[in-house]
Order: C-alpha cells, then sequence, then structure tokens
C-alpha cells in the first residue's frame, strides 16, 4: 500500500510503501500526482520505503511506467530508508523517476523533506 504523508504541501507529496505494493497502489496515486503536475508544473517527492516489504510483478510494470510518465516533471526525488537496496534504487531513480534524486537514512527523515523542500 501506498499512503499519502501527513507532511506533504504545496507542489512537495510523499508517499509511505506498507508491506507489499501492487499495480493499483500506482493507479491509485496516479490521479493526485497528475492533478498536482498541471497545478504546479514541476513536483518534487518523497518515497518512505522503511515499510515497504516487496511488490508484484505488476506492481514494478506499473512503477516503471508512473516513473516513465512522471519523470520530467519530478524535480527531486528524497528516497529514504535503511537498506543498500534502497540506496542503489535511488540511484536508479534518476533515470526513471526525478531529475534529481537523495537517499536519507530514516533517522534523517527531517533533512529528506528538508532536502525536497529547497
Amino acid at each position: 500500500m501506498l499512503e499519502k504523508m501527513a507532511e506533504s504541501s504545496g507542489k512537495v507529496i510523499g508517499y509511505k510503501a506498507v508491506g507489499k505494493i501492487s499495480k493499483s497502489d500506482f493507479e491509485g496515486i496516479e490521479p493526485e500526482v497528475k492533478a498536482l503536475v498541471n497545478k504546479e508544473g514541476a513536483i518534487r517527492m518523497l518515497w518512505d520505503l522503511t515499510g515497504y516489504k516487496e511488490e508484484t510483478a505488476k506492481g514494478l510494470i506499473a512503477d516503471y511506467k508512473f516513473g516513465r510518465e512522471f519523470n520530467n516533471q519530478i524535480e527531486k526525488l528524497a528516497v529514504v530508508g535503511d537498506t543498500t537496496w534502497e540506496k542503489f534504487l535511488t540511484q536508479l531513480a534518476k533515470l526513471v523517476y526525478a531529475r534529481d534524486a537523495k537517499f536519507f537514512h530514516s533517522a534523517d527523515s527531517d533533512k529528506a523533506w528538508a532536502w525536497v523542500r529547497e
């Protein structure tokens, strides 16, 4: 599941991944992200992966399509997590998800929000 984070405001939107992520999760957030892009032009995102467990095969495809659809409109992407693969994923995000991406450990989530807002 993808949950919108309360810290979201203006052109900054954050989602927390909880448990298993599926295609329907991306279908659920796409209208909101599209509306924000239409309103603000370029946006900024934060993905909190600390509660992430896995992603279905269709979820992976939807994830990739989501990134390709919005990557030119996402100026910054902060990825919050604690594992090496999440840090690696942040590097891949620069190719698929956003113009700029940076990894933050979960203990530094406040710094992640500050970076994505600056």
